[in-house]
Formats: C-alpha cells, structure tokens, sequence
C-alpha cells in the first residue's frame, strides 16, 4: 500500500539532493550502537553503502560491523562534527537520542528522521497530544489518560481512569517505568517509586490484541505502509510478531494503515516509523505509541518481504525511491532473551541448540553480537517464514520445545 504526497517541485528537489550510490566512499551514519544500527548496517552495505556508527561503547553490535565506529557519546561535539563531516546522511537506531544532537548534525547534514519527529515520540504527553491533533485525519485516538506531575494531580484522578498503567514521560521502553495501578493508593505508591517524576496515567482498556504497523515516507512525500503484524509481550518485552494474522479483519487493517499514513504525513517525517495500535474487544481501535525508527516487531521484513525495513532505512536517508513493501511468505518472528542460555531458574550456562533449531525447515537465525546474555536481554530472533501460516506457526512450537520456552 502506498501514498504519493509531493509537488513536482518538491519531486525535482528531492532528486537534485539525491545521495549517489555508484562510488564506495558514500557514507551513512547511524546514532547508536545497537541491534538495530548493526541490522542497518548490513542492509546499507549491501546497497554499497558505507556506514559509520556513533556510540560510546566499543564492543557494541552495531560497531562490529560498522565501517567506522566513532566512540563518543551521543552529545559529544567532536564525535558529532566527525559524524556529520563523513556522512551524506544520518539516522538514529535509538529514540532516545538527544534531538538535540540530531538538530546540530541537521545544521551539517542530512538527517532522517528530524529532530522534531524524534522529540515527539521522546515524551509520551507530547506523543499523547500529537495522537490527539492527528485525529481528525486519522480516525483514531489515544486511550484515555491524565498528566500526574505532583501528588495534586494524583487527588484529582477521575475514577474512570482506573485501573489504569503509570507510565514515566521518558526514557521508557520494554515494559521499563510503567506499573499498573488499581486505586489512587496505588498511583501514590508508584509515583513515589518512581521519585515523583512527571508521568502518564492510561486507562486500561479492554484489549483484544495489539498490532504494530511499519509504515515509511520519502523526502518527495511518497509513502508506503507494510502489512499489519500482529505483536505478543510478556512481561512488557515482545515475544511474537506474526504475519498475516487471523485476528485482524481487512477492516481493522485498512483503518491502521490509513490512520499510519496520515500521522506520518502530518509529522513531514523521512524514514521508518513503527506505530503501535491496541485493538479492544468491540473491534475499535486506539493509538498507543510510535518509535521514530526499525523496530523489532517489523524484523520480519528481512525475511518475510521485498523490502525490508532497514534497506527501507537506507533508502529514505539517501532519498532514493523507497521499496516494495509486498510480503512474499506468512511469518512469525521469535525474540530470543538471553534467559534461553540459562538452565532453568540455576545461574549455569551453555549455548542454545543452535545446531537443531537451524535444521528447521525456513528457520532464519539472527543474533546480534551481544558478548553476555543476561535474562529479559535481547540477545537476537528467528523468523521463521514458511508457504502456510499454519507450517510457520508449526517451527515456532519446535522452536520452543528445543530452546525451553513455554508457548
């Protein structure tokens, strides 16, 4: 599915700053040494792309692959002017970047997505409220919520917001700074865990499944959305994406689609962005949150689709056409924690059965480099792409049975 949002003009623009692809010595750079970077990487070198990581730890996945690792932190001035000095373009594999940092590389290079869309996403009361503008275009609003910024806001608490999750404003991911709460005594408990820092009260909702959509718009305002993936967590993390669903009816499908290319429109955003959605139990759907980047629910991509979502990364930066988004194959991919490396509840450890899960038939390994495994750590996935949902969903429960994890 795709949309076309530009003037001739802004067409000829685009192409008039189009990065060349012919010479060996066009550079990319990434902000961040994570997975994400390193799965950048390796999609980017393929176009002939070189690329350069910014981030402060040396042995980091991005950075194990990079062309040039630049170790500074993510404010750092002099590994900024490096970064922005070598690269044609720059993106971030982290929301959690300085949009600071992103509007001083702006200032020297090309950077996508911007500062402003990234600071967005950064603070969940600006994200709430910009669901909330986005609304009359997209057809589709937050969940319920209130700012609890002192204990005030807490006495003053309508009772129809409980129960509800206490989210902190920033730096939350991964089921990290959120806690549910059922009463206001619970709230006072949890924004005192909390150190009384401004946070987001959401009203639990009647939730039937959650479902994410990676959509990506080009600097000519051309769009395209890939199809819905179906998303389940366990203790806040992502453990399955699956790939087409069952449960998503053409329906809910069209409206989270349609609803993606126009926040992503009005955010006049370069790149990937990954928006979650809930689907509640009469079928209505709510916008929950957006990550300005890749995002593990839409790793499938590189298995399962024409384009994946990090070769749509490169393109985007390089204003280059972007991708075919078509899915060639049902998937479901599999996060892996580094909890499957230990034995049982015990803190002994031996290597994962590598050897039998990749006999399976259309299993795809991905781990991400990551020297230590530590439990609740990403440490890589499996997607396992088949001709039939039914096959794929077969080799994730072989998965499972071989690595220890209850489906």
């Amino acid at each position: 599915m795709s949309q076309k949002q530009s003037s001739p003009d802004q067409a000829d623009q685009a192409h008039q700053a189009s990065i060349p692809t012919t010479t060996p010595a066009t550079w990319l750079g990434v902000m961040g040494g994570g997975q994400l970077g390193r799965m950048f990487a390796h999609a980017a070198q393929a176009m002939g792309f070189k690329v350069a990581v910014l981030e402060q730890e040396e042995d980091c996945p991005a950075g194990q692959v990079a062309d040039r690792l630049i170790r500074t932190s993510y404010t750092d001035a002099k590994g900024l002017e490096e970064l922005a000095s070598l690269c044609g373009a720059v993106t971030t594999e982290f929301e959690n970047v300085s949009a600071d940092s992103l509007a001083a590389l702006a200032a020297k290079t090309y950077v996508a997505p911007s500062a402003a869309g990234v600071s967005i996403a950064q603070d969940r009361i600006a994200e709430k409220r910009f669901f909330v503008d986005c609304s009359a275009g997209s057809g589709v609003q937050p969940a319920p919520h209130k700012i609890i910024a002192s204990e005030a806001d807490i006495e003053a608490i309508s009772s129809d917001l409980l129960p509800g999750i206490l989210k902190t404003v920033r730096m939350g991911y991964d089921g990290k700074g959120q806690v549910r709460v059922r009463s206001i005594a619970d709230v006072k408990a949890a924004f005192a865990e909390m150190k009384g820092v401004t946070c987001l009260l959401e009203k639990m909702l009647p939730l039937a499944y959650e479902v994410s959509v990676l959509v990506a718009r080009g600097a000519d305002g051309a769009a395209v959305v890939y199809p819905i993936a179906e998303n389940v967590h366990r203790d806040g993390i992502l453990f399955t994406t699956t790939v087409p669903s069952d449960h998503v009816s053409d329906a809910v499908a069209k409206k989270a689609q349609d609803a993606a290319l126009a926040i992503i429109a009005k955010l006049d955003y370069v790149g990937v962005l990954c928006i979650e959605f809930f689907v509640l139990t009469d079928g209505a759907l709510v916008v929950n949150e957006m990550a300005p980047r890749p995002h593990n629910s839409g790793h499938y991509t590189i298995d399962a689709c024409i384009t994946s979502q990090f070769e749509q990364q490169a393109r985007a930066m390089a204003r280059l056409p972007l991708g075919d988004v078509r899915q060639h194959s049902p998937a479901v991919m599999l996060n892996i924690l580094g909890d499957i490396w230990y034995e049982g509840e015990s803190e002994n450890m031996r290597e994962p059965a590598w050897d039998k899960i990749l006999a399976l038939p259309g299993a795809h390994l991905h781990l991400y480099g990551k020297a230590q495994a530590r439990r609740a750590r990403k440490m890589g996935h499996i997607t396992f792409v088949a001709p039939t949902m039914a096959q794929a969903q077969a080799q994730l429960a072989a998965a499972c049975a071989i690595l220890g994890i209850a489906l």
